[in-house]
């Protein structure tokens, strides 16, 4: 049995939209400069409180990025409604979470800096209903790259790290992943550029949903993900992040 974790924002959804106005308008409502739409997307997948303390070139969340985070949901929930606002899936993934969802030697989850309310209104979608079988978020664990987030799922799916495989479109995402010793995959239609995914230690970064497919197959046959990618991903599990 293996274990696929997705990150959504990014890897599944593209919420860029409601994300950045959502962060702007709170930025305007502190009396701030609103952020421009690379900076917005440079802390997508991390917490909430941890995305605003980065973007104010904070080291910790304090009582003003606490508080501009509760703007911030206040502020999401109010756009949520909006037609130009809604999250919509990537080309192909719809499919393919469809395909992974029906092997049996497989359990899908989700891992993510999204609330768990935020999750919950996902899985009610028809598109990802039924699918995932475990879940962490922003209210569960630490925030990304920290591992927290893939250790408890393997805990709660019974299934190992050095047999779950994290997909996301972030250098957040390759971190955790490196950091809890499972395979880490870059997606290239997210919010960071392939450089910074690959120098957080990607083992492949797929360029659509069939190369990403067929990496996943590669690396279910026990083929690796090719001989490249492979060597790459080899050299870099012997490195390790250290976390409190």
């Amino acid at each position: 049995m293996r274990l696929i974790l997705f990150d959504v924002d990014g890897t599944l959804i593209d919420s860029q939209a409601i994300i950045h106005e959502s962060m702007r308008l709170t930025f305007l409502r502190w009396g701030l400069a609103e952020p421009d739409i690379s900076a917005t997307r440079a802390i997508v997948g991390l917490t909430l409180e941890s995305a605003i303390a980065t973007m104010l070139g904070r080291a910790e969340v304090d009582y003003e990025t606490a508080e501009m985070a509760a703007d911030y949901r206040e502020i999401y929930v109010e756009l949520a409604g909006r037609p130009e606002m809604q999250s919509l899936p990537f080309l192909g993934i719809e499919g393919l979470v469809e395909r992974l969802a029906c092997e049996k030697h497989i359990k899908l989850g989700l891992v993510t800096g999204k609330s768990r309310r935020g999750v919950a209104r996902l899985l009610q979608t028809p598109i990802f209903r039924d699918r995932f079988v475990v879940a962490r978020c922003a209210d569960d664990c630490p925030s990304k790259p920290h591992p927290a987030m893939v250790l408890e799922c393997c805990d709660e799916a019974e299934i190992p790290p050095h047999r779950t495989m994290v997909i996301g479109d972030t250098s957040f995402d390759m971190e955790m992943a490196r950091a809890a010793r499972a395979t880490a995959i870059g997606v290239n239609w997210g919010y960071h550029p392939v450089s910074r995914i690959e120098a957080a230690g990607a083992a492949y970064v797929a360029a659509s949903c069939k190369a990403l497919e067929a990496a996943i197959h590669g690396w279910l046959g026990g083929g690796g993900i090719g001989q490249a990618a492979a060597s790459r991903s080899s050299g870099l599990m012997s490195q390790t992040f250290q976390y409190a």
